[in-house]
């Protein structure tokens, strides 16, 4: 299993509000520890508001690129939904050439929603707009000139696109929620597939999983190309205790304000209890905790090749951050590895 983290580039540590320029310079310090300690993958994600900074994930990951040597660098996820797939391979094809083929692309519709009226497209588009732009990002990944027509871009007639990435074939995953369609399509696709899950129990994801495989098998790809990934919350400390008392005040506050916005209910420590149960989503807590979590979760999805952490969502530090990260690449792997 690859373990990676998964970033929004967050300006905020609890009530302490940093400069962007801050806050950009210890999230490339954390990646250039992910890179010495270890890790497989490093995503950046995409939003457009104010107290996150990764509206740009490829200009991150390319600043991040210079700073490393082995670790791949993502998006985690690019909103194809709304962006140009012209531009967005041209972005990590630079990427790419830049890290010397270390380059992937995780691409979904976009949970949060804000750049649909920033860049001009319409909500009841959701699904279409992705559909027909995913479509052409892959035609685009395997063919260096390129015919194509669709509604929401003008055509393209024999029309090259530039740079080309350095990997043969960019790695192209899809982001998926909960929706039944998302994973058929990946499936049906033979793209590798990675799942958010941030609430409730990973196991229920179990059927959609299937689905995923099933579509894949169906469409005459074999198992070895289905790869399923995991995005969760979570963060490795010394210990349970010692991780429950730096992550759960911060988690609170975040998510019991994010359930305002979007109608969940409140965080409560019984509610969180059963988010670090053995089931539970939250990837939380010593060392030795976390791995069989994380093999516990591959076993509930019939085997996961990717699991990434979201780690500052919950008003940790950076030098908290830093140490999770030394943890994980110290501790973590080598028992997964094991």
């Amino acid at each position: 299993m690859e373990i990676g983290i998964d970033s929004f580039a967050s300006a905020m540590y609890g009530s302490n509000e940093l400069s962007s320029v801050d806050a950009m310079e210890q999230l490339l310090e954390r990646i250039s520890l992910a890179d010495e300690a270890g890790l497989d993958i490093f995503g950046i994600g995409e939003h457009h508001k104010k107290e996150f900074l990764d509206s740009a994930p490829a200009v991150i990951l390319s600043a991040a690129a210079v700073r490393t040597k082995r670790i791949r660098l993502a998006s985690a996820v690019a909103v194809l939904s709304t962006s140009d797939p012209v531009r967005v391979y041209q972005s990590f094809a630079t990427l790419d050439l830049i890290s010397k083929g270390r380059a992937e692309l995780v691409v979904g519709r976009g949970s949060a929603i804000e750049s649909y009226p920033l860049f001009g497209f319409d909500l009841e588009d959701y699904d279409a707009l992705f559909k027909e732009k995913l479509d052409l990002l892959l035609q685009i990944r395997d063919q260096e000139f390129v015919t194509w027509s669709g509604k929401f871009r003008p055509a393209l007639k024999n029309q090259p696109v530039y740079p080309r990435a350095l990997q043969d074939k960019l790695p192209v995953w899809l982001g998926v929620g909960g929706t039944p369609e998302s994973f058929a399509r990946a499936g049906s696709l033979g793209l590798p597939l990675m799942v958010a899950v941030i609430g409730g129990e990973t196991e229920r994801f179990r059927p959609l999983v299937d689905l995923y495989r099933q579509a894949g098998r169906k469409a005459g790809f074999n198992p070895e190309q289905l790869k399923v990934g995991l995005h969760s919350p979570g963060y490795v400390a010394a210990n349970m205790e010692q991780a429950v008392a730096q992550y759960y005040p911060g988690y609170a506050q975040l998510w019991t304000r994010l359930g305002r916005e979007r109608g969940w209910p409140p965080v409560t420590e019984a509610k969180f209890k059963n988010l670090i149960a053995p089931g539970g989503v939250l990837v939380l807590g010593g060392p030795e905790q976390v791995a069989e979590k994380l093999v516990r979760h591959s076993e509930a999805l019939g085997g996961v090749d990717r699991f990434t952490f979201q780690m500052d969502n919950a008003g940790l530090n950076h030098q908290q951050l830093l140490k999770s990260i030394e943890l994980i690449g110290t501790k973590v792997i080598p028992m997964l590895k094991k």
